[in-house]
């Protein structure tokens, strides 16, 4: 055997990682990252070969992630005649796919849990009523969420008693977990897992909250909705969410809107639309007519010989815009001229009067024709 005398069990890199030969570099980048999160010694700690798999990954990553490295490997395998002898040198860092705070992300979520970290946020979907999104209103809602305990201020421990010093962290608050990789020992700070970066022991917890520093309460919060919002828009309230367990910031309440459909208007942005019936005289004569606005009635003018789906435009009764209340949208009104029903001798007399002065026949005075003229053609009488 030539080379660094590699053992037989030895995987092939290619199968390690679940890629074919001919992957590319980001196929193998992302299949490094789903091991290695899967294999990372603090995430999987009940496998007690994760360790030697993760180390395995990494390694079939470091070789496969670099082009030289990559060639040398497909041409020799494992028994590689050039290793150890500067070809190519080590992978460094940004070999590693975008330097170390990439690797650092992908190990621990972002840098590392280094302090007191901020409390979860909260969502909650407000109902509004149609002229409340548009105009804004302010709504009391109750809101289930964790906060700091007020009997023992979050300490976690019964008022009076003492605290004891917390070894696994010793008093810092944090606990240092040590990785090994190909680049060295790499160390990263957690929040303690025991005293929740307390940095205390608690000896006799708080009645109230069990210990645990927070507790379950139902909360009224207001909130001053703006005008123009509508459904999909999301109102942000800083600390309003849930309390941080570590002492850190709490989290943010989001509300998201849910708009009513309304009996009479519809919207589309910051424009309002509503459909208007108009007698057949109405239209034919023309009329000023009343018209719901979101303001209230309003006149409008209905020119004579208005056909119907004629759309009138109520310039700034629309929605205000977000952000901006003095600028709104616009309403437009749509007139349907509706065909009268269960007439009277007397209203079609009128009707067939006023279609003979137009020049227009009905279906009855056409056949009425048709008999005449067959009559006159057959001789008959």
């Amino acid at each position: 055997m030539t080379g660094r005398g590699v053992p037989v069990s030895k995987r092939d890199y290619y199968e390690v990682l679940g890629v074919s030969k001919n992957a590319g570099t980001d196929e193998v980048k992302k299949a490094y990252r789903k091991l290695a999160r899967q294999y990372h010694p603090d995430v999987n700690r009940e496998d007690p070969n994760a360790s030697e798999k993760f180390k395995e990954v990494t390694e079939a990553y470091e070789v496969l992630s670099d082009d030289n490295k990559r060639a040398r490997y497909d041409q020799f395998g494992h028994e590689d005649p050039t290793a150890g002898m500067g070809g190519g040198g080590g992978a460094g860092f940004q070999d590693f796919g975008g330097g170390f705070g990439d690797i650092f992300d992908m190990f621990f979520g972002g840098g590392g849990q280094r302090g007191p970290q901020r409390g979860s946020d909260l969502e909650y979907e407000l109902q509004l009523d149609f002229e409340d999104a548009a105009f804004g209103v302010e709504e009391e809602i109750q809101i289930p969420r964790t906060e700091t305990c007020p009997t023992c201020t979050g300490s976690g421990a019964k008022p009076g008693t003492r605290t004891e010093h917390c070894s696994a962290c010793q008093g810092t608050g944090q606990q240092e977990t040590v990785v090994n990789t190909p680049f060295g020992r790499m160390a990263n700070r957690k929040v303690c897992s025991v005293c929740r970066g307390r940095g205390v022991k608690i000896t006799e917890p708080c009645k109230d909250c069990n210990g645990q520093g927070r507790k379950r309460v139902r909360r009224t919060v207001k909130i001053n909705v703006p005008a123009g919002v509508d459904t999909g828009t999301r109102l942000r309230m800083p600390g309003a969410g849930e309390s941080s367990a570590s002492g850190g910031q709490p989290g943010d309440l989001h509300i998201v809107i849910r708009v009513r459909p309304h009996e009479q208007f519809e919207r589309e942005g910051t424009n309002v639309y509503v459909d208007v019936p108009l007698s057949f005289v109405q239209a034919a004569l023309g009329d000023e007519i009343d018209v719901p606005t979101l303001d209230g009635k309003v006149k409008l003018r209905i020119p004579e010989g208005t056909q119907t789906g004629t759309a009138f435009r109520l310039r700034g009764k629309g929605i205000p815009r977000l952000g901006s209340a003095h600028q709104r949208g616009d309403q437009h009104v749509r007139v349907h001229v509706f065909t009268p029903t269960n007439l009277s001798d007397k209203q079609r007399e009128l009707f067939r009067d006023l279609g003979q002065e137009l020049g227009e026949t009905t279906q009855e005075q056409n056949r009425s024709f048709i008999e005449r003229m067959k009559s006159a053609f057959l001789g008959e009488h």
